[in-house]
C-alpha cells in the first residue's frame, strides 16, 4: 500500500490527542502545538527552498561545474514534482503556483534591469540574467497560501468580491513597474486594500474547532514572515540589494509594504482556485 502522508499525520494526531488531552488546559496546549505543526507543514516548500539557499551558501563547492543557482533550480523542480507525486499539493494549486512563478519571473527581469537588486553569481539556467530559481521563491509564497488555506480549512466572513480583489491585484502588479517612471500609487493601494479586507474575518481550524482573526491582520503577519525569509535569502546571497554590496545587513523594514502588496497578488490567485467558503460546518 502506498504511503499517504496526510492520512498518516491524521492518524498520529488522533493517537496523541487520545493519549494526552484530558481537559481544557491540555486541549489548549495541544491546539497550540497543532497550530505550529500545521503551519510548518504548510510552509514545507518555502522552508525547503530556504534550506537549499543556506546549505548551498555554506557547503556548495565553488569548483563545481554546475553553478550553485542552477543546482538550486533543479532541486526546486524536484521538490515540486515530489510534492505532486505524494499528493502534498493538488494540480489546481500547482497551476496557480506556476502562474505566480511566471508573474514573479517577469517582475524579476524588469527589477534587475532597473537595478533594484542583483544576482551576484553565474547561472546557465537564466532568462535575461535572472536565474530560474528566483521564480520558485515567488512560487513558495503561492504554495504556502494554497496549502494553509486547505490545511486549516479556511472560512470567511465579509469576503470581498473577487472582481474587486482582482482589480487591486492588477493595480499592484502594474505599480511595481510603473512607479519607476510615473507617480507611485502604493499608498492608495494600501488604502484600497485596507478598505477591501478590513471588514473581513478569517476562520481557521487548528485542531477541532474553527478560530477567527481579522483577515487584514493575518495578511500583515504573513507579509512579516516573508520579510524574515527575505533576510535569510539575502544573507545566503541568493540575491542582494545595492546597499548590501559592501556587506550583508538586514533588509529595511520598509520592504514589508512591498511584500504585503505582493502577497495580495498571490492571495487573489489562490482564491480563484479555493473558492471561499462562508459557512462553518455544523
Amino acid at each position: 500500500m502506498p504511503f499517504k502522508p496526510r492520512e498518516f499525520l491524521h492518524e498520529q494526531r488522533q493517537k496523541l490527542h487520545d493519549r494526552f488531552v484530558k481537559g481544557w488546559k491540555s486541549q489548549a496546549l495541544f491546539e497550540f502545538i497543532t497550530f505550529g505543526i500545521k503551519q510548518a507543514w504548510a510552509c514545507l516548500f518555502g522552508a525547503l527552498m530556504l534550506a537549499l539557499l543556506l546549505l548551498t551558501f555554506f557547503f556548495y563547492p565553488a569548483s563545481s561545474p554546475l553553478p550553485r543557482y542552477d543546482f538550486i533550480a533543479l532541486a526546486a523542480i524536484s521538490i515540486q514534482l515530489l510534492m505532486l507525486l505524494f499528493k502534498l499539493e493538488t494540480f489546481e494549486e500547482a497551476r496557480i503556483i506556476l502562474v505566480f512563478h511566471v508573474v514573479g519571473t517577469v517582475m524579476e527581469i524588469f527589477k534587475t534591469q532597473v537595478g533594484s537588486w542583483v544576482y551576484p553569481e553565474p547561472a546557465y539556467l537564466s532568462i535575461m540574467g535572472v536565474p530560474t530559481f528566483s521564480g520558485f521563491m515567488y512560487a513558495s509564497v503561492g504554495s504556502y497560501i494554497a496549502r494553509v488555506w486547505r490545511i486549516f480549512d479556511f472560512r470567511f466572513d465579509s469576503f470581498p468580491p473577487l472582481k474587486w480583489q482582482a482589480l487591486l491585484a492588477g493595480l499592484i502588479y502594474i505599480n511595481f513597474f510603473s512607479h519607476h517612471y510615473i507617480v507611485d500609487i502604493r499608498w492608495a493601494l494600501f488604502a484600497f486594500s485596507f478598505a477591501l479586507y478590513g471588514p473581513g474575518v478569517i476562520w481557521f481550524k487548528a485542531d477541532e474547532k474553527h478560530r477567527w482573526m481579522p483577515l487584514l491582520l493575518g495578511m500583515i503577519l504573513f507579509a512579516l514572515f516573508i520579510w524574515f525569509a527575505e533576510n535569510i535569502g539575502t544573507f545566503a546571497r541568493a540575491w542582494t540589494y545595492p546597499s548590501q554590496k559592501a556587506g550583508w545587513h538586514m533588509v529595511s523594514i520598509h520592504k514589508l509594504g512591498a511584500w504585503y502588496l505582493l502577497m495580495i497578488i498571490s492571495f487573489v490567485l489562490v482564491a480563484c482556485v479555493h473558492k471561499p467558503t462562508k459557512d462553518l460546518p455544523q
